[in-house]
């Protein structure tokens, strides 16, 4: 069996049964060069939400160490990692600008949310976060027991939610849910839970929603008719 020659120049011999004996056919393989290839850089624009400056009251200290972000105020302290992604510059007005570290995709998309995470974190020190719920339907009601939310939802048996630390919930008639505190994240994941209870159905509406939730409604099946 012939060995494969290692040479970059080939030739073949090529036989038609209507053309007879083609003539001879050179193959040869050149590299490519990488000159004529252009890449063309990806261009992200300025984050239009992570560009805008952050307030910071006189009531609110602000640390910075490195990429580690402490905010202290009057209802708690919070403390946040930011990546490396993007910097935290304090300038001379008191404000703090959010700025990209790197000019790529990610680094546009994570100057816009920390600029908000920590924005959310000077007002919740500051002034606070609420968020409030409504039971709607007969015999949906919630009350306080201790540092407990028992909610009475048309089960076998009342629900009992345990507060965690840092958060408070006033009930209101029976049937308002008002979650309040500093960390707005830690807010909106107690009030999702407790609407994960009993999440509002379309047809009657009953359930447990947000205030300002919206609940579209569909009509039921109509009767047979006689």
């Amino acid at each position: 069996m012939a060995s494969l020659s290692p040479s970059i120049h080939s030739s073949c011999n090529l036989k038609s049964a209507f053309l007879g004996e083609i003539s001879r056919i050179r193959l040869s393989c050149l590299p490519v060069s990488k000159e004529g290839l252009l890449i063309k850089p990806v261009q992200c624009k300025e984050s239009r939400i992570g560009k805008r400056p952050i307030e910071v009251p006189s009531s609110v200290n602000i640390t910075m160490e490195g990429q580690d972000v402490r905010v202290k105020g009057p209802l708690g302290e919070l403390s946040l990692t930011l990546p490396r992604e993007v910097k935290l510059e304090r300038q001379e007005s008191g404000q703090l600008r959010m700025f990209k570290a790197l000019e790529t995709r990610r680094a546009n998309q994570m100057h816009g949310l920390f600029r908000t995470l920590t924005d959310n974190m000077v007002l919740g020190v500051s002034k606070g976060f609420e968020k409030r719920l409504q039971l709607v339907g007969v015999g949906y009601r919630a009350v306080l027991e201790g540092k407990d939310l028992v909610l009475n939802l048309g089960f076998s048996h009342p629900v009992r939610m345990a507060i965690p630390d840092g958060l408070q919930v006033k009930v209101e008639e029976n049937t308002r849910i008002v979650v309040s505190g500093y960390d707005k994240s830690s807010i909106g994941e107690f009030a999702a839970t407790i609407r994960s209870w009993r999440p509002p159905e379309p047809y009657k509406g009953k359930g447990v929603r947000y205030a300002d939730e919206v609940v579209r409604r569909k009509e039921g099946k109509a009767g047979k008719k006689k």
